[in-house]
């Protein structure tokens, strides 16, 4: 189970986005987020795509690890896919029968916003979490936001919150799937019978699973207290983070990726 998931999971190459200073790629996703929610046309959409391509290839990333980050996602798209085609009104019918109708607008409403919610997860994906350790991103967070210790918010605790959640989240995964193989050993079914009898069985998996999770939260408590941990006040950083040239180049040239879309779709409007 944990190879048929990738958030939280760091994939571990060498490319330039592996090595980017991650401050700037957090940077740069924000910009992407604000890049795809702008975005009105086909030929916007398209160039976004092929944008988003280039960055998975740069950053080496085979296709079973992208098909893993869509896989788990393309049924709430389709969900909304559903929900803006029917529910859109305004231009010419395009399907009618009864009381079910969509029109042309409802269907290009529909394609946008499913496609939306794909090339967000595949950024989040390719610019934070498969290039990133869930360390790194704790640190670059902590750091982009530091000026908001002034108003006493607790920016180190929350990054490490963050950072302990997607470390454990492919933990989680194979602890799942071994407790599931466990039950199937004695007899358990997922995937047969009603409805009724399928998410009884998924109980047997949620109760030990809960169990698990609070004893290994325990245990990593005890192991920061055991390690003298307390917060970040007057802590230092082993390898403390600093932006190159390269970075430099890095965000200069994918805040370019970001803009020529938003730039043809504005022009295409």
């Amino acid at each position: 189970m944990n190879d048929k998931i990738s958030l939280g999971r760091y994939y571990e190459t060498h490319s330039v986005l592996h090595t980017a200073d991650p401050r700037v790629k957090a940077v740069l996703y924000l910009l992407y987020l604000i890049a795809i929610f702008m975005l009105q046309t086909r030929w916007g959409l398209l160039l976004a795509a092929v944008i988003t391509a280039i960055q998975y290839v740069i950053a080496k990333i085979p296709l079973r690890i992208i098909w893993s980050t869509v896989k788990p996602v393309l049924p709430l798209a389709f969900f909304i896919f559903l929900i803006n085609l029917f529910s859109v009104r305004g231009g010419e019918i395009l399907f009618s029968w009864h009381f079910i109708s969509f029109t042309d607008e409802g269907a290009g409403m529909a394609i946008l916003m499913a496609l939306r919610l794909l090339f967000l997860i595949l950024s989040t994906s390719v610019m934070l979490t498969l290039t990133t350790t869930p360390l790194k991103l704790s640190d670059a967070l902590e750091s982009l936001f530091a000026p908001l210790k002034l108003i006493r918010v607790p920016v180190h605790e929350m990054a490490m919150m963050m950072s302990i959640a997607l470390r454990f989240i492919p933990t989680l995964a194979t602890e799942t799937d071994k407790i599931m193989k466990a039950q199937m050993s004695r007899g358990a079914e997922y995937d047969n019978g009603s409805l009724f009898n399928r998410v009884r069985g998924y109980i047997t998996v949620l109760v030990p699973l809960f169990v698990s999770s609070f004893k290994r939260a325990e245990e990593l408590a005890v192991a920061m207290d055991a390690r003298c941990y307390r917060g970040g006040e007057g802590r230092t950083k082993l390898n403390p983070l600093k932006i190159t040239f390269t970075d430099m180049v890095i965000a200069v040239v994918f805040a370019l990726g970001a803009a020529v879309p938003v730039v043809v779709d504005f022009l295409l409007i």
